[in-house]
């Protein structure tokens, strides 16, 4: 049963990243990849609260499978961070693949770290 709450959650993850990368990389006419940056972002601040949930005994395995390992597993997207970073180094963009990583990281690492206070606020 369980593959089956990782499966539906991957099936909600994948359109949504996509639809939404599409939404707000058609309202920047911008070089910074803004799309993957975003779902990135949420992805982490969800798996955050997930996981500051779960420490706390307010999540289920089988929410943790569905939100944490389906949806954000879905959502996020490292491969594309990757070619995003390394096409715009390949454009001569070089400040904005290094904006992009490090931006990025310390964003990511920073959304994780409210999800987990957060939820460690609600159910702590």
């Amino acid at each position: 049963m369980n593959w089956l709450f990782v499966i539906v959650g991957a099936a909600a993850g994948a359109p949504l990243r996509y639809l939404t990368d599409r939404a707000v990389q058609a309202r920047h006419d911008a070089l910074f990849p803004w799309g993957t940056f975003l779902v990135n972002i949420a992805a982490c601040l969800l798996l955050g609260l997930v996981t500051g949930a779960a420490l706390a005994g307010a999540a289920s395995s089988a929410v943790q499978l569905f939100l944490g390992t389906g949806l954000c597993g879905a959502l996020s997207t490292y491969s594309t961070f990757s070619y995003e970073t390394l096409r715009l180094a390949q454009q001569g963009a070089g400040r904005y693949a290094l904006l992009n990583v490090a931006a990025s990281l310390s964003a990511g690492l920073g959304a994780a770290f409210a999800g987990v206070t957060a939820a460690q606020a609600l159910w702590g």
